[in-house]
């Protein structure tokens, strides 16, 4: 008897929380508002920012109003923030855990650890955004699913050279490697 009532109040899909958030992406706010609002918000700030019609607002608005409904137009924007955000949230939990436990164990003032974890936040951007457009449909996911090991090997042939070449700022002359030093014998 106290199972069955349990259940009835905690509900299949999660309880109160559940069933509201169920009953709001069948609404389509989910799949609709959050991306017109988002897409809204970022062209209204970045008009407000670069300032191409002045201190006009109304004109800003409505520019980013035409382009956020008509980026809902079709359901390719739905798909695609409905699989980036996901992934997105994964990689972001990722890089948190890596910052936790960098804080725990490592000096954060040495340089060398925020360009490590810089480098790992952007191979995670990048996975996150080949996986999508993989999921997508993009071309370029399947590309990069067969091509990942070469651009891998190049980036990191690349980050050796950059090592091997920024790591000697003040380079010593050669005077030792020749017997009479740069000049040749003195008379």
């Amino acid at each position: 008897m106290i199972n069955g009532v349990m259940l009835a109040w905690y509900g299949a899909g999660g309880g109160l929380i559940g069933d509201m958030l169920s009953q709001w992406e069948q609404a389509g706010f989910f799949s609709y508002l959050l991306p017109f609002l988002l897409i809204f918000a970022l062209i209204f700030g970045i008009l407000n920012q670069i300032q191409l019609f002045k201190d006009n607002k109304a004109i800003n608005g409505i520019i980013a109003l035409v382009v956020a409904l008509m980026a809902l137009q079709f359901e390719f924007v739905p798909l695609f923030f409905s699989e980036l955000f996901p992934r997105l949230g994964v990689g972001l939990a990722i890089i948190l855990i890596l910052l936790i436990l960098g804080g725990m164990f490592i000096d954060p003032r040495k340089g060398g650890i925020m360009y490590t974890l810089l480098g790992i936040g952007v191979v995670i951007a990048a996975v996150v955004l080949v996986k999508t457009a993989g999921a997508v449909g993009w071309s370029s996911g399947y590309w990069w699913t067969e091509n990942w090991p070469t651009v891998v090997g190049g980036i990191f042939i690349l980050v050796i050279i950059g090592i091997i070449v920024g790591s000697n700022k003040n380079p010593q002359p050669y005077d030792s490697f020749w017997p009479f030093g740069r000049s040749g014998p003195k008379p």
